[in-house]
């Protein structure tokens, strides 16, 4: 064990940091699109149907069909969390746990960051809050960190300098849209989890010479084929990412790994279509349960948002709005990422990675582009341009050619080190102020959240519900725990690596 702890200390420290950071602070409450999503989830467990009938009225995305209300979201999160739910509920109904939940309902932290005029946190209201908070833990924070561990290994490829590869994968996880989003029961960051690691692991794929037993690359293709798959089921635009992710499997297997012949090409490319077929008949299933057709029409019968869904053509304004503007754009909420673009000029000189180069860009490119086409493409109440988070990784990871060619120049230290702690900060303010995430409004009235609703809020003292509010603290104090762990994770961290440098020599 102890070995193990210190040859992977790096892997264990980034996914704790990580998974902390995720965890800290609850998803918002009175999220229309995390309400509609978990709706689906009560209506399932508690009531045995799809509709959401019993509790539609807090929230607005619902789609109403033939006298019944239903989420309009895709159903793969909530399909997962349902498992979750049923075991919190089957141990929140025992009577110990009921006067426990009392009790934390009644806290006067927590009551001091209720809405005023509300309706208070009655017992109902907490299971639910609970429920999607132990649903986000489970099943996007933990696969989130997770994914910074993936990052890590991944970038290992690319620079032998270990303390690249961390700068890289914290800057990734903690520095960017993807933060916001790996602690909430929203499905963009499982849904970057779920395309990212099939590219990786396609990435990973060895030389078959000499392979007797393809059973296991079987199962491993499945896999990868099953997690692509059940992206498309948790946000539908992710199968943009899909095909390309896809395209990129098929050419690891029938091109660039040596000495595979080609009678069982095609045969091992269809177990990724047969891992991915999977989650997607289930959806079909699930729209033909509600909606008559196997097709994902959700957002055809959503009662307030009728005419406004759906795409229309490429729009300047949109496309700058999600990424240079003030309002949602990417790059300015996060300008290191301003150096990967700068890091996928790196990447195409290196000749060794076309493929790698080519599917990433594509990703991006493709995704920028269909955001920039949608109607809504602000994403209502949102921290940046949410409905890119699934191509962030995909963006970021290129940020180690940067690191690799300026690290040693104490110019490219600095430009990196300070465009990296300008994103942190906005990421984090963003993220931290107030219980709700900056709403979409017009332009004349919110141009700028960061200045006109952040830092008002955090210089009130409101900060988002978290982990500290419910043992007592208040405002700024409530992150006083958070700091401590981080810094006590930290000073462990460096005491295992100066371990493991004792240990190898």
């Amino acid at each position: 064990m102890k070995t193990y702890i210190l040859r992977y200390s790096n892997e264990i420290a980034i996914f704790l940091i990580l998974f902390v950071c995720y965890t800290y602070t609850f998803p918002r409450w009175a999220d229309w699109n995390q309400n509609s999503r978990f709706y689906l989830v009560q209506a399932i467990v508690e009531h045995g149907t799809l509709s959401i009938d019993c509790c539609k009225d807090n929230t607005g995305d619902y789609a109403l069909f033939e006298g019944h209300y239903y989420t309009d979201k895709a159903p793969g999160l909530s399909f997962l969390s349902v498992p979750v739910y049923a075991v919190y509920r089957a141990v929140a109904s025992l009577g110990p746990m009921e006067s426990l939940l009392m009790k934390v309902a009644n806290s006067g932290a927590l009551a001091s960051t209720l809405r005023q005029g509300g309706s208070g946190l009655m017992l109902d209201k907490l299971h639910m809050a609970l429920g999607m908070t132990l649903s986000a833990i489970i099943l996007v924070a933990l696969p989130s960190a997770l994914l910074g561990v993936v990052f890590y290994r991944f970038l290992s490829a690319f620079s032998t300098n270990t303390a690249y590869r961390v700068i890289v994968t914290l800057t990734y996880g903690l520095a960017t849209i993807a933060f916001p989003y790996a602690g909430t029961f929203y499905a963009h960051q499982l849904t970057a989890v779920l395309v990212f690691v099939p590219f990786a692991m396609a990435f990973w794929l060895v030389d078959l010479t000499g392979f007797k037993n393809l059973s296991g690359l079987k199962w491993q293709l499945f896999f990868m084929g099953f997690l692509l798959g059940y992206g498309v089921l948790s946000e539908y635009p992710v199968g943009i990412i899909d095909g390309i992710v896809f395209l990129y499997i098929w050419y690891r297997l029938t091109l660039q790994i040596p000495n595979l012949k080609s009678k069982i090409q095609n045969p091992l490319i269809g177990w990724v279509v047969l891992g991915g077929i999977i989650p997607v008949i289930a959806g079909g299933i699930y729209d033909y349960a509600i909606f008559r057709t196997p097709l994902p029409v959700g957002y055809n019968y959503s009662e307030k948002w009728v005419g406004v869904h759906g795409m229309t053509f490429f729009q300047g304004s949109a496309f700058w709005g999600i990424t240079g503007s003030t309002y949602r754009g990417l790059f300015f909420m996060s300008p290191v990422l301003l150096l990967a673009l700068l890091g996928f000029v790196y990447l195409w000189q290196d000749r060794r990675y076309r493929a790698e180069a080519l599917a990433s860009t594509l990703v991006v490119v493709s995704f920028i582009y269909f955001n920039s086409s949608m109607k809504t493409w602000a994403g209502g109440f949102s921290v940046g341009p949410r409905y890119l988070v699934p191509m962030v990784p995909f963006l970021a990871w290129p940020l180690i050619y940067v690191l690799e060619r300026h690290g040693k120049a104490l110019w490219g230290r600095l430009l990196f080190g300070g465009l990296a702690l300008i994103s942190f900060l906005s990421t984090w303010a963003l993220t931290l102020a107030g219980q709700q995430f900056p709403q979409d409004l017009p332009r004349a009235e919110w141009e700028f959240p960061l200045r006109d609703y952040a830092l008002p809020l955090l210089m009130q003292g409101n900060i988002a519900r978290n982990v500290g509010v419910i043992i007592g603290f208040k405002g700024w104090w409530s992150l006083l725990l958070l700091a401590f762990i981080i810094a006590a994770m930290a000073l462990a961290w460096n005491w295992l690596n100066g371990k493991r440098r004792s240990y190898v020599h």
